[in-house]
């Protein structure tokens, strides 16, 4: 590049406008069909598995607690995730979507990636569920 060329484009870049975006100031819309957070409707999934076994980052699993009172526990680790949306395409009742609008995940620590959606039970039986199953794999 010859020395002439680059002082035009140096000052030629003095009085023009910036190209880039003031963000996180200036937001834009996301578009229509990004891939984002996976959400979990509770009221359709019957607890068949398909979505776990079929992501093929393993970023799913859905504990089953009680299958006739319809109580899962539905873990989901964001960080794993390659929003590929697989889960959503083998999910037969429509439980799952990847919602567009909250594509910033960026977090300080890793609890911050995990998501538990639970249906129909507290807390403390989520903690209970999720206690049972680490000893139940230490075990083995």
């Amino acid at each position: 590049m010859k020395i002439g060329a680059m002082w035009r484009d140096a000052l030629s870049s003095l009085v023009k406008p910036p190209v880039t975006q003031q963000y996180p100031f200036v937001r834009l819309n996301a578009p229509e069909h990004l891939r984002s957070m996976l959400h979990w409707d509770a009221e359709k999934c019957t607890g068949c598995g398909l979505c776990a076994k079929d992501c093929p980052a393993e970023a799913i699993d859905v504990i089953v607690v009680d299958k006739k009172a319809k109580q899962f526990v539905f873990e989901y680790q964001v960080d794993r995730c390659t929003f590929c949306a697989q889960c959503v395409v083998s999910c037969r009742q429509d439980a799952l979507v990847m919602a567009n609008d909250e594509w910033e995940l960026a977090a300080l620590n890793r609890k911050a990636f995990v998501v538990y959606y639970k249906n129909g039970l507290s807390d403390d039986a989520v903690a209970e569920v999720l206690g049972a199953r680490a000893g139940a794999a230490e075990e083995s």
